[in-house]
């Protein structure tokens, strides 16, 4: 750990650095102009400045490009639609709830902004629902193995060619590890690094993205899987408590399998560069840490308390994230009045707004936490994002439902199914989960991509070529 701390202190260290030498350029300028200085003075701090930003990359630390090869989105069996008449008439019948119960989900499902063709796991559709090992590890083998063998086939890679494995899944952490199934079921190498991420919530998919890149930056010449998914049937929850309810109606099946490589771009012609990685986190916050907590109700049902305040606490912690995020992205001239407002905010005007700053400047696209309709309208309007902006969130949460750490890349599939995706492009996807933890990941896209369409239900659904949607079936 302690070198990516430090790495982390020299990054921060490097943009104070930068804004330092900014404020004194400026206030430089300032002398300069008010005592009336011959242009001499303004030529000699300007190219002061300028060469100081030309030779900064140059003076740090140089690292290793990591590459987005391609990934795969799972679209669940047909069997497992989950329509509201069924997911409720099933739920009336399960000894554990009463009405009150009942009449609280369908209020949940109607105000979800899900459709009626989303999916739950065969365990969750028997009466009472199988809450057995023996179902949590077939549920296993439903999400990871369609998705992996359908990255390895269009990338034309072995098994064996997979130098690091991370699985992320936050409600199931079985012996052997999931990363050890994936491992035992591919016959993968002996020398393989393997990682398994549980109890990180939904950001989880994006914290698997980053614990990569790390390790492709000291492991040169190498292919890294990243899984994501959500065992659900671990999840459920058969009681009374209606902040513990929430998750019924809300998570829906989804995994998704994404390969990294750092090796020269042109050997599988990946489609994008990661171009900036950032995490925070509020665990050390109390009322932020209980904020999402997985803990038995008064007759000893296991569930997650969702709490009320979570929307202001996650809105606190991606603000922290979108701060240090927009000082290392954004144009100067948008850093430069974000600071403005800040400053007349805090000596001025107390009831003056604060400025934020407009990230469309820089990014093209936005894969936001597909949560709930709530969830994607306060960050857009937080963001100050249109509906264009908001619409790849809101269409995945519509058709698939939230799919926890995985919807990320559902998002991003739709936007190349639209063929909205450009070479030069750049896109954020932004992962939030409990903890509380924000992670943010830019990708640009290094290559053309053409995307065509798929059978939809009652909205149009499209993805990429290179993206198919695998399992499906036939009513």
């Amino acid at each position: 750990m302690a070198p990516l701390v430090s790495k982390q202190i020299v990054s921060t260290l490097s943009q104070c650095l930068g804004l330092l030498v900014l404020i004194l350029v400026t206030s430089l300028e300032a002398l300069f102009l008010l005592q009336k200085r011959p242009p001499i003075f303004h030529f000699i701090s300007l190219s002061c400045f300028t060469i100081f930003f030309i030779l900064k990359p140059y003076l740090s630390k140089k690292t290793h490009k990591i590459y987005l090869v391609d990934f795969s989105c799972l679209k669940p069996p047909s069997h497992c639609k989950v329509p509201f008449s069924k997911f409720l008439k099933n739920s009336s019948m399960i000894e554990g709830f009463d009405s009150e119960s009942v009449a609280f989900m369908a209020n949940i499902l109607a105000s979800s902004g899900q459709s009626q063709e989303t999916y739950l796991p065969p365990a969750l559709h028997h009466i009472p629902p199988k809450t057995h090992h023996h179902e949590y590890i077939k549920e296993v083998h439903m999400v990871l193995f369609p998705v992996m063998d359908d990255l390895l086939a269009k990338t034309k890679l072995s098994p064996q060619d997979i130098d690091i494995l991370i699985v992320n899944c936050s409600g199931f952490n079985p012996t052997p590890s999931l990363t050890s199934i994936v491992i035992n079921h591919y016959s993968m190498k002996s020398d393989i690094k393997s990682f398994n991420l549980s109890g990180m919530g939904c950001s989880a998919g994006a914290l698997g993205i980053d614990l990569a890149q790390n390790l492709l930056q000291i492991q040169k010449n190498s292919y890294a899987v990243v899984l994501s998914t959500e065992i659900l049937s671990t999840g459920w929850y058969a009681g009374h408590e209606k902040p513990k309810l929430i998750l019924n109606c809300l998570f829906r099946m989804g995994s998704a399998a994404i390969l990294l490589t750092n090796k020269n771009q042109t050997s599988k012609h990946p489609k994008y560069e990661l171009f900036k990685t950032l995490r925070t986190n509020k665990s050390y916050d109390d009322r932020a840490y209980l904020s999402t907590i997985r803990e038995e109700d008064s007759e000893g049902k296991l569930g997650v308390t969702i709490k009320r305040d979570l929307l202001q606490v996650a809105g606190e912690t991606l603000r922290a994230n979108v701060t240090v995020l927009g000082s290392s992205i954004l144009p100067l001239s948008e850093k430069f009045w974000h600071g403005v407002s800040i400053i007349r905010k805090r000596f001025l005007n107390k009831s003056a707004e604060i400025y934020v700053p407009n990230f469309k400047s820089v990014i093209e696209h936005f894969c936001l936490p597909a949560s709930g309709r709530p969830v994607i309208r306060e960050i857009g309007k937080g963001l100050k994002l249109g509906d264009r902006e908001m619409e790849a969130a809101v269409m995945t949460l519509h058709r698939f439902g939230n799919q926890s750490s995985s919807a990320l890349w559902y998002e991003l599939a739709y936007l190349e199914g639209k063929e909205r995706v450009k070479k030069g492009d750049k896109v954020w996807q932004l992962g939030m989960g409990t903890g509380p933890k924000c992670t943010s990941l830019v990708w640009k896209c290094i290559r053309p991509i053409e995307g065509i369409s798929l059978r939809s239900m009652d909205i149009t659904y499209t993805t990429s070529s290179l993206v198919n949607f695998v399992w499906e079936q036939k009513n």
